[in-house]
């Protein structure tokens, strides 16, 4: 049998060659680093989180990125096995400690005797000999794979920035002004309990900071750069700020569900919560601050954060183009270009946008071409279920017109059967969504395993 060629060694291409070669099906996984290195990476280990080092909420009752965890989980994804052997506390979230994740993810893919991990970069369009490929080079698409695919499906390429945010190491961090505490004290245990540090801030410090944000310089853009649009859900920290003086207090820099420990009689006008980014507890991530400032501008503002004076960076933050098809107009139901069906598309270069979203399009992917070979067709999960409606909405249930990454959420779900509108409230509402989710996703994994007893003697 030839192999499933998998382009890109991230989230996704990484699921998916674990989802094929799991189904006794042979794949070469093709990653360019380090012969080709990015903006972004600094390893050349497979599934790197170059960004946070969080899965976001792990709740599978009542949120929709947490049923999309579920899911992975009973699907018997690599990197919700990994995340969760390497997770770290962080409230009611999914984080893990990225070095020895992504150590131990590559360790398996290298391990298994159906994956061959092949280094260096895919220039342009695969030979015609590789009869099943799957393209998930993610956001950081090489430019020349990028310009051979935008000449392929007679598209121009969408783009937008996506932003870092900065590590602080911990013993820089002056707790006699942070304190730690998760929002809502939300966690089973004292260590979720107290997640995040927390920095606060009155209405002066507050005011001054905005200021400084506002006049630092900025990373410059190339004139070909200028017009790409920005992800919402990724926003640099000084691009929120100029939408108004207030946008940071009511989104990463709100004070709510907190009580100052150091100072409980006040109320914060703002915070900057900052969530441990490794298992020892040394680095903290500042959260929602992903920034376009210069490194030495980016110094200089952020230590003007109470507790933060004598701050040390671990990683400082920075931004990068992020490309990505118009996948509803682009692939089929499975996940193929129209033009070329031996190709594939998944992760975050289809539009889905997060670690767990892509890795989700990667497990689909995996499985749907190492089916293929196998002759037992995969149709798509229902869009009841959370991987369902992700795929659903890239591959014709988005406007195609105003396409943008999208996060996994209940908007993408049909209605529940027995209510419209607001006849049930929100929670009611998000316990039935993730009921009828579970049901549909093991019915739907049951049937395919039903198709021919190899498939289940594969332990899927």
């Amino acid at each position: 049998m030839s192999p499933i060629h998998i382009i890109g060694g991230g989230m996704a291409g990484s699921e998916a060659a674990w989802q094929a070669a799991s189904l006794g099906v042979p794949v070469v996984l093709h990653e360019m680093r380090p012969q080709v290195e990015t903006f972004a990476h600094q390893t050349e280990g497979l599934a790197e989180l170059v960004c946070s080092n969080s899965f976001r909420s792990d709740d599978d009752e009542s949120n929709a990125v947490g049923l999309l965890h579920w899911e992975m989980r009973y699907l018997n994804g690599l990197i919700m096995g990994t995340a969760d052997k390497h997770s770290v506390p962080a409230g009611g979230a999914l984080a893990v400690d990225r070095e020895p994740f992504s150590r131990e993810v590559t360790e398996k893919l290298q391990a298994h005797p159906l994956v061959t991990v092949e280094r260096g970069e895919v220039a342009g369009i695969p030979p015609d000999e590789w009869d099943s490929v799957i393209i998930a080079t993610g956001p950081l698409t090489s430019p020349a794979l990028a310009e051979a695919v935008r000449a392929q499906t007679g598209e121009n390429a969408l783009a937008f920035f996506d932003a870092i945010a900065p590590i602080v190491h911990f013993d820089t961090v002056d707790l006699s002004k942070a304190w730690f505490q998760s929002r809502y004290d939300k966690g089973d245990t004292k260590e979720e309990r107290e997640a995040y540090l927390n920095c606060p801030m009155n209405r002066e410090q507050y005011e001054a900071f905005i200021d400084a944000l506002l006049a630092a310089e900025k990373t410059e853009f190339k004139d070909w750069e200028k017009d790409t649009p920005y992800f919402e859900g990724c926003l640099p920290i000084e691009v929120m700020a100029e939408r108004g003086r207030e946008t940071l207090r009511f989104g990463p820099m709100k004070p709510v569900g907190l009580t100052n420990a150091n100072d409980p009689e006040n109320k914060p006008y703002a915070v900057v919560q900052l969530r441990r980014d490794n298992s020892l507890g040394t680095l903290f991530n500042m959260v929602g601050f992903q920034t376009k400032m210069k490194y030495g501008a980016q110094m200089e503002v952020f230590r003007m954060i109470p507790g933060l004076e004598e701050a040390g960076f671990a990683r400082l933050g920075g931004i990068h183009r992020n490309t990505f098809i118009n996948s509803p107009t682009l692939l089929d139901a499975q996940m193929r270009l129209r033009s070329i069906p031996r190709l594939r598309f998944a992760g975050q270069i289809t539009g889905v946008e997060g670690y767990v979203e892509s890795a989700a399009m990667g497990l689909l992917a995996g499985r749907m071409a190492a089916s293929e070979k196998l002759g037992k067709p995969l149709a798509p999960p229902p869009n009841t279920t959370a991987m369902g409606a992700l795929v659903t909405h890239i591959t014709g249930g988005a406007e195609a017109k105003t396409f943008q990454p999208m996060n996994v959420n209940f908007g993408l779900f049909p209605p529940l059967d027995d209510v419209r509108g607001g006849r049930r409230g929100r929670k009611e509402r998000y316990a039935g969504y993730t009921k009828r989710a579970k049901a549909d996703i093991a019915a739907w994994h049951e049937d395919w395993l039903g198709q021919s007893p190899e498939l289940a003697a594969s332990g899927m």
